[in-house]
């Protein structure tokens, strides 16, 4: 690890040095933009000695850092962009990267419209972190005059042949000379794939730049074509409404089937609560069926047994068949005799019945 940073901070180093020879103070990449390169080229005290990628790759002191050019482009600058120049950046050790870009005229000629122009282009290339310089105007092919100018070393770019002006890979002789150094595309991402989406979804954009505040002219759009598309935002803010609505309904909905739900099992709990406390106190073996026999054997306790009525020991017949003159003992051992039933009748004759009993036992009595 120590001497990871050890070689972390001498590339530092270096390239301050490098920065310093140029007759300015180091470039704080995080704090300013990177320069712009002078018209007359590079100029340097010390002479500038051709280098090989063995002995770029080894490494160089630091008052000769490695002067690697990258060129393009660069419309709509996006993260496909950024780590090509970074690979640039870190393909030698002690590097100082130039960025070459295209001028709209040559643009145009050569691969078509641009939707930056060229002066966004060179400024969105001036605040990238890995950029040391920035050349406006960069010549669509190579010469030896411009390499010279400039004092590079070696060309970044990846190694897919650019067929362009009627050649069939404008680094091809760069290539042949031993000063190209590959660099890898990012997948997914390029500057046709973002216009293929304006492209495709150009009708949304549109739109959305009306609601905006754009006018139709801004945005080059005809009459009926503005008609339309308010239109469209009309119905599409009373379909958003709709939705909303339709949220808010479910979700009203939604709240009212859980209370329900919640209300119905409360309910079902506090009826078996119900049941079970009815049960334990009216059941069989409950506290009502305890308390009232507590009850019945205090009462019992209270007042004695009785007799139950008609039996023969309180029945006045066996009163009166029992003789006046026979002693207790003998009226317990003789056997009592008992007069029949006497048929119910009616008030008046029950009183002669009863006269006439009493008339015979005054007889018997004699």
């Amino acid at each position: 690890m120590a001497r990871r940073r050890r070689g972390r901070g001498s590339n530092v180093q270096q390239r301050q040095a490098s920065q310093s020879q140029r007759g300015g103070p180091p470039r704080k990449a995080l704090r300013e933009p990177a320069a712009f390169a002078k018209p007359t080229g590079f100029e340097s005290e010390i002479p500038h000695e051709k280098l090989t990628i063995a002995q770029a790759r080894r490494g160089t002191p630091a008052h000769r850092p490695v002067r690697v050019y990258a060129d393009g482009i660069f419309d709509l600058f996006h993260s496909g962009h950024a780590r090509a120049l970074m690979q640039a950046k870190n393909v030698f050790p002690n590097t100082y990267l130039m960025v070459g870009v295209c001028s709209d005229e040559l643009t145009h000629k050569f691969k078509g419209y641009t939707v930056m122009t060229e002066d966004e282009r060179y400024d969105a290339l001036r605040h990238c972190r890995y950029v040391d310089e920035v050349v406006r105007d960069a010549p669509w092919t190579l010469t030896t005059e411009f390499l010279q100018k400039h004092k590079i070393d070696f060309v970044a770019h990846d190694d897919i042949p650019y067929t362009s002006a009627g050649s069939e890979d404008v680094y091809k002789h760069i290539k042949e000379a031993g000063m190209f150094v590959a660099t890898e595309r990012t997948e997914g991402i390029s500057t046709s794939d973002l216009i293929t989406r304006i492209v495709r979804d150009y009708d949304i954009y549109v739109r959305r730049n009306l609601q905006r505040g754009y006018t139709a002219q801004e945005l080059n759009v005809g009459f009926i074509n503005e008609k339309k598309y308010r239109l469209q935002n009309q119905v599409d803010k009373m379909k958003e409404k709709v939705r909303t609505v339709e949220k808010k309904s479910k979700h009203f909905v939604y709240r009212v089937e859980e209370k329900s739900q919640d209300l119905i099992h409360k309910w079902e709990e506090k009826s078996r609560e119900f049941i079970g406390n009815f049960l334990e106190l009216f059941g069989p073996d409950g506290a009502w069926h305890a308390i009232q026999e507590r009850s019945g054997r205090m009462l019992q306790a209270l007042s004695p047994y009785s007799s139950p009525r008609g039996s023969p020991s309180s029945s006045p017949t066996r009163r009166r068949s029992v003789s006046p003159d026979s002693s207790p003992t003998s009226a317990s051992s003789s056997p009592p005799s008992l007069s029949p039933p006497s048929t119910p009748t009616s008030p008046k004759k029950g009183k002669r019945s009863s006269f006439r009993a009493s008339a015979t036992y005054s007889r018997h009595a004699q």
